[in-house]
């Protein structure tokens, strides 16, 4: 069963509850740890550097250089404040810059370099990015509780379009593993100094795909007594990406059409609806059509399941009627600035007296 984000937002601003062990307290589920890190046997069980892990950090000679050169290509990409790799890649970097500071050389600071290297390049080329985090050496996974938190965050639709809940789950994500290092030294306390840092950044996230969501539904809700003339709603939020059919609709989006219904059953202008769907203008012309035609009627039949038995036409317009002209060339940036295209119109026309 999926703890609802209202049950996390609460739960993050708890402490852990308090045990004599600092191990315990950080959820350590790996026995094998008391023999990582300071002090153990040099075998790569024991978190030794292997030749596969030489041969891909082994390139960072001069980590100041390194981390100068991947602030820099950072700094110079399109603003992006909100966005999840970018504030990942910051993240990333600034790990591996307080790593260095103290004076650890286990390893960890090369692995975030590449970690920022690979995001920052990423970025870069266009190419997509993996938010799945890696197993790094020198990382022990601490408090499974907080990871199960952020999976939970993540895997919500709403993230995907929510850009102010972002940063703060990809820092918490690199924060955590920045704990797992502290962890693998048998720095527990160290490990247990970010604890508030972390869960802070998750219920920030947590708040605001509430919010997020609390938006969606607002601009679906009569602020009048009578339902409005037209309703939009973006594609994104009642479907999942390039979706349109019932299996698609999100969890949302249901919310979404529930207020909508409820407004048109209390509305006493007699007319009819018409329901228009949009697709953005990415892809083939024919599929847009099919997809823009499939979205309304879907709504259509949502709509009849909750009791409004007004009159309804549906009609696919495709990537007709744009809101936004959009011309970036990353297709992830492209795809995110063209989401006010892809939307449903529901249009209450009222019959003539």
């Amino acid at each position: 069963m999926k703890t609802p984000l209202t049950v996390l937002v609460c739960a993050l601003t708890l402490t852990a509850c308090a045990d004599h062990a600092a191990r315990a307290r950080l959820g350590i589920q790996d026995s094998t740890l008391l023999r990582s890190g300071v002090g153990a046997s040099q075998d790569e069980a024991a978190g030794a550097a292997n030749p596969q892990w030489v041969q891909t950090y082994a390139i960072v000679h001069n980590g100041a250089s390194a981390l100068a050169s991947l602030q820099a290509r950072l700094d110079r990409m399109p603003p992006q404040p909100n966005d999840y790799f970018r504030a990942k890649a910051q993240c990333w970097i600034n790990a591996a810059q307080q790593t260095r500071q103290a004076g650890d050389h286990w390893g960890f600071a090369e692995e975030a370099i590449g970690e920022a290297a690979v995001i920052t390049m990423g970025l870069e080329s266009g190419k997509p990015v993996s938010a799945a985090n890696p197993a790094l050496r020198s990382v022990s996974t601490v408090r499974p509780d907080l990871w199960q938190i952020v999976n939970t965050i993540k895997s919500d639709p709403a993230v995907a379009s929510c850009h102010e809940a972002q940063p703060p789950l990809a820092c918490a994500e690199v924060e955590l593993m920045q704990a797992g290092h502290d962890a693998w030294m048998r720095s527990f306390s160290n490990a247990e100094k970010r604890l508030p840092d972390i869960q802070d950044n998750l219920r920030k996230s947590a708040e605001r795909v509430l919010q997020c969501k609390r938006e969606v539904a607002t601009s679906a809700t009569p602020q009048n007594a009578k339902s409005p003339r037209t309703v939009t709603l973006r594609a994104d939020a009642l479907f999942r990406f390039n979706g349109g059919n019932d299996v698609a609709m999100l969890p949302a989006g249901r919310r979404a059409l529930d207020m909508v219904a409820r407004g048109l059953k209390t509305d006493a202008a007699p007319g009819g609806l018409t329901i228009t769907g949009y697709s953005d203008r990415l892809g083939d012309t024919e599929r847009n059509q099919s997809l823009s035609l499939q979205r309304a009627e879907t709504v259509a039949r949502y709509l009849r399941t909750r009791g409004v038995t007004l009159p309804i036409a549906t009609r696919g317009l495709a990537s007709a009627n744009q809101l936004v002209e959009c011309r970036q060339t990353r297709r992830d940036d492209l795809v995110r600035c063209l989401a006010p295209n892809r939307r449903v119109e529901i249009e209450l026309v009222v019959a003539a007296p």
